[in-house]
């Protein structure tokens, strides 16, 4: 059947119709199964590219209601906007709690498992996200988050934990690259534009008073985020004993730290 006119089809017809593709004009066409189920689809050319989009099943749909659809979607064609772009908008707008900030941010650290050392099992990438960020921002559509919701989450931690607010601003920064990735209309800058507002770090460093060597596998335990810094200290420490029967080896492996110790010059 040709694609010129409309209503090409009769529900009479449409009951007996063979396996195939059937079209009823206007680039509705159904698509007949085996066994008498089918699909509906909308072929539309915008731009000069050639599309397609599923309707719906033909036991929910009835030709009148795919006439419907595709009535209202020929009419946006005309006015030069993508039915599919529509459509993924209209249903984008009516869930704006399908991506809280909390889903978002965890599907994103499954995406990056496969990069972190151990699939991530320490929790280390996560963790400035899940104590810092997620506690007030978790429970809100991503694409709601402006500059000063982060501003307002970082604040608490921006001068007296420094370090941890930065990788807390950088792994913000992956997860809502990962939400624009997925589709979403989020504000790209909003993490660069809370740190214009937080203002630049006041970081004083303190010394940490030396210790018996028995005491320092609790030290490593307390520390969160272990720096560049620690983890040569870690290293410089053990370096003189790790043959000795202490067997902090075995210890250090058990801590994520490995490979060669980071250079101290």
């Amino acid at each position: 059947m040709g694609d010129t006119f409309l209503g090409n089809l009769t529900a009479l017809f449409i009951k007996s119709a063979p396996p195939g593709k059937h079209e009823d004009g206007g680039g509705l066409r159904l698509i007949k199964r085996e066994g008498g189920g089918g699909q509906w689809v909308f072929r539309y050319t915008l731009y000069g590219r050639r599309r397609e989009m599923g309707l719906g099943g033909l036991k929910a749909l009835s030709l009148k209601d795919a006439r419907d659809l595709a009535s209202g979607y020929r009419t946006l064609v005309a006015k030069g906007k993508d039915p599919i772009e529509h459509r993924r908008r209209q249903r984008q707008d009516a869930m704006p709690n399908r991506y809280l900030l909390k889903d978002v941010a965890l599907d994103a650290f499954e995406s990056r498992k496969a990069d972190l050392n151990g699939d991530g099992i320490a929790g280390r990438w996560y963790s400035p996200l899940e104590h810092h960020v997620l506690p007030k921002l978790g429970r809100m559509p991503v694409t709601e988050i402006t500059q000063s919701d982060v501003r307002d989450a970082l604040a608490p931690i921006w001068h007296a934990k420094a370090a941890t607010a930065t990788k807390a601003a950088n792994r913000l920064k992956i997860v809502l690259d990962h939400a624009a990735a997925l589709g979403l209309d989020v504000d790209l800058q909003a993490v660069a534009k809370a740190k214009q507002l937080l203002g630049r770090q006041r970081h004083e460093v303190t010394s940490i008073p030396s210790m018996p060597w028995e005491d320092v596998p609790a030290f490593y335990a307390s520390i969160d985020e272990p720096t560049i810094t620690i983890l040569r200290c870690d290293c410089s420490s053990l370096q003189g004993f790790a043959h000795g029967p202490c067997g902090l080896r075995g210890w250090t492996r058990s801590k994520g730290i490995s490979g060669p110790c980071p250079r101290t010059t």
